[in-house]
């Protein structure tokens, strides 16, 4: 240790833990995890590093802490004891517990203390004890045993056999040792450019060392080599790089000296659907794709070598271009095989395949879906125009001057045609060799299949893309024919489950019915759906009584729209009224209710409704139609008259869905409302008087509750 850590009294320190190939997904989880458990075996000792930072590549996970202490100061630890003249064995066991003698106890206030001078510890014992514990408490999601301690389960867990450790406090080795493993100053660098270990003389030249020796510690360094070569690469042969920052992230996880190389495929494999060729090289080989100057996909790749390579490459490239050859011959083979059976065909076949026991197989779910999304469009819940039609349009009762989309036809029944069409289709592509090889590509292979058979636009559309949406954020379709499939199938799923007694419990959600209550909720609020949801739900013929989903519905209502700023307590305030399960309805009703009710004239009016509220539970027998006394009082009078006006107009606004004129029809009652408060004492001695205050407050709460349950707003 140099003489500045000696009079500053810190200095840093290093620990690399190294060993064979770690997950590239592993990686980032297991860097916060290393600086989880290093700082929590800091604090049990009470120190504190002035920073950590931490690292990973493929071959070792590591951690820099600056501004460390050298030692621990001394404590003082006090133990409360037994009461004195408490039993005997209460003081027996006390004494044994601190490893004291009686003689040596403090007395305060009749209470016997244990008080124990510690001594200051040397940082470099510390981490010597805390180094093989955090080693054998780490929470890799998969690990393993190896070698002949194996045998034992005693025996250390780690994510692949690990193989050094580096630990310098300063320039000092901190001794520790673990399964055999021995700490120094020696690491390795990378497995091909540089042979023989390398000693690190302290925290501070580890990156560089470790650079000379082709190894870049830094992973956000290799993520930008990674990012800019891919582009240069595409670049230097006329393409652009299809983006990708999972693959960026990917590949820095796989490699210590990344070096990206373009490589070639043959340019008929192109023939094969876009979607395949880009799955097959992500997932399966981690390549990058490029587009060409016509913005379609090019026969090019870009692969991220782990290598400098003598011949530039030349040889990788070859390889890569050779294993990703055989992964689109294979997928060519399905296409070409695939497309030799018609979707009805293999949408036979669907009845051999488990939907769940309860509910039967997928030909099932697909029948009951078709006849749904019929059911949808034969309603007039999805219609023959987009949202962005029907707003700029309004419908009439001429059906021949409907503006239809591209591809529709004319007509409820030929919509409702292709609607059941597309339906029975939809899972067709389950039981071909495309899926079956490449199960992310539902639905899209079903898509083309369905194109290339012949089927229109519409329906192969609403095939592809039928799943959607599938979380949150996901496009929402909003050509009819694939709304109405992509409902009902969305609607079969929930209401199947539900009536089955298989709801989500907690954390668990196996049927992944949280993220389908968010995809119809998104349809039908983006595509402007009106409809009875307690309807739609009886349509499904799973039951007859929906109360749970229902409440699952709002509840997912609250989640989904939390992010566009609307208050959980109004959706309440809404749904509470009962017979409101339009959704579109009662989230256009939220969103006026929210705009009034944050003003100051809104917050008065809910004061005044509070206020109302708990007058009106104490009182018996209240009557909203009492007789008004002879002697009505100013403020009476007022508040009479404002009623007679608001209530008309505050249910004819709502008559007609005219949310904002309601809330205009409330805002008038204010003024009269808080002056009668001010003005007027409601618990009258006079039974008339008091019964006819009680009834002006009665009516003043049923004018504010048609349009929402005011109870239940928060504040």
């Amino acid at each position: 240790m140099d003489g500045k850590e000696r009079m500053d009294g810190v200095t840093d320190f290093l620990l690399e833990l190294r060993s064979e190939e770690i997950p590239a997904r592993m990686q980032v989880k297991a860097k916060e995890d290393l600086a989880r458990l290093f700082n929590d075996a800091l604090a049990k000792a009470g120190l504190a590093a002035a920073s950590v930072e931490t690292f990973a590549t493929p071959r070792r996970l590591a951690l820099i802490a600056t501004g460390l202490p050298l030692a621990t100061d001394a404590v003082s630890e006090e133990t409360k004891g037994p009461k004195v003249g408490a039993p005997p064995q209460a003081m027996e066991g006390f004494l044994r517990k601190t490893g004291l003698t009686e003689d040596q106890l403090i007395e305060r206030d009749g209470v016997y203390f244990a008080v124990v001078e510690k001594a200051g510890r040397q940082t470099a014992d510390v981490l010597a004890e805390a180094i093989p514990a955090i080693i054998r408490a780490f929470p890799w999601p998969k690990s393993q045993r190896w070698g002949a301690a194996s045998i034992s389960t005693e025996s250390l867990r780690w994510v692949r056999p690990l193989q050094g450790i580096v630990a310098l406090l300063g320039d000092d080795v901190v001794p520790c040792e673990i399964e055999g493993i021995v700490s120094g100053a020696a690491t390795m660098g990378h497995r091909f450019h540089h042979s023989g270990p390398i000693t690190i003389g302290n925290a501070g030249d580890y990156a560089e060392k470790l650079r000379d020796a082709h190894v870049l510690v830094h992973f956000s360094e290799r993520g930008a080599l990674i990012r800019d070569g891919a582009r240069a690469a595409a670049a230097a042969a006329g393409l652009t790089l299809v983006e990708d920052e999972g693959l960026v992230v990917e590949n820095a996880g796989l490699t210590e000296w990344p070096v990206p190389m373009l490589g070639r495929f043959d340019p008929a494999f192109l023939e094969v659907p876009q979607e395949v060729i880009q799955l097959a090289a992500r997932v399966n080989q981690k390549y990058f794709v490029c587009h060409d100057s016509a913005g379609k996909l090019a026969n090019a790749f870009v692969c991220t070598a782990n290598i400098d390579a003598h011949d530039g490459g030349a040889a990788i490239v070859a390889g890569n271009e050779k294993v990703l050859a055989a992964r689109l011959s294979d997928a060519k083979f399905f296409w070409e095989q695939d497309l030799k059976v018609a979707l009805d065909d293999q949408a036979a076949k669907l009845a051999q395949i488990t939907f769940h026991e309860k509910l039967g197989s997928v030909a099932d779910k697909v029948e009951r879906v078709a006849k749904l999304a019929r059911w949808l469009v034969e309603e007039g819940i999805v219609g023959s125009r987009s949202p962005a039609q029907a707003r700029a349009q309004p419908a009439n009762n001429d059906s021949s001057d409907t503006v239809l989309d591209p591809g529709l036809r004319r007509g409820t029944q030929d919509l409702a045609d292709q609607a059941e069409r597309a339906a029975r289709l939809c899972k067709a592509d389950l039981v071909t060799g495309m899926v079956g090889e490449f199960p992310e590509l539902q639905g899209i292979m079903g898509g083309y299949y369905a194109r290339a058979q012949g089927e229109s636009d519409a329906v192969a559309d609403a095939v592809r893309d039928h799943y959607k949406p599938v979380g949150q954020g996901d496009d929402v379709p909003t050509a009819p024919v694939t709304v109405a499939v992509s409902l009902a199938d969305k609607l079969d799923t929930l209401a199947q489950f539900f009536a089955a007694g298989m709801p989500p419990t907690g954390s668990k959600d196996p049927f992944a019915l949280r993220r389908a209550a968010i995809g119809f909720l998104s349809l039908l609020l983006q595509n402007d759906l009106r409809c009875s949801l307690k309807d739609m739900l009886l349509a499904t013929g799973a039951g007859t009584s929906f109360d749970t989903l229902e409440e699952f519905l709002v509840d997912r209502l609250k989640v989904q729209q939390r992010e566009a700023g609307v208050r959980h307590d109004l959706i309440d305030a809404v749904f509470s009224l009962g017979g409101e399960d339009d959704l579109v309805r009662l989230l256009a009703r939220v969103k006026a209710l929210q705009a009034y009710i944050t003003t100051a004239e809104g917050a008065n009016l809910l004061a005044a409704y509070k206020r109302a509220a708990n007058i009106l539970k104490a009182a018996d027998g209240v009557d909203a139609a009492a007789p008004a006394p002879i002697d009505l009082v100013a403020e009476e009078a007022a508040l009479l008259t404002a009623l007679d006006a608001a209530e008309p107009k505050a249910t004819a606004a709502l008559s007609v869905e005219d949310f904002e004129g309601a809330m205009a029809a409330l805002a008038s009652l204010r003024a009269p409302i808080d002056a009668f408060f001010e003005g007027v004492m409601v618990n009258d001695p006079d039974p008339a008087k008091r019964a006819f205050r009680l009834g002006l407050l009665a009516r003043f709460r049923g004018a504010v509750t048609q349009v929402a349950d005011f109870s239940k707003i928060e504040g």
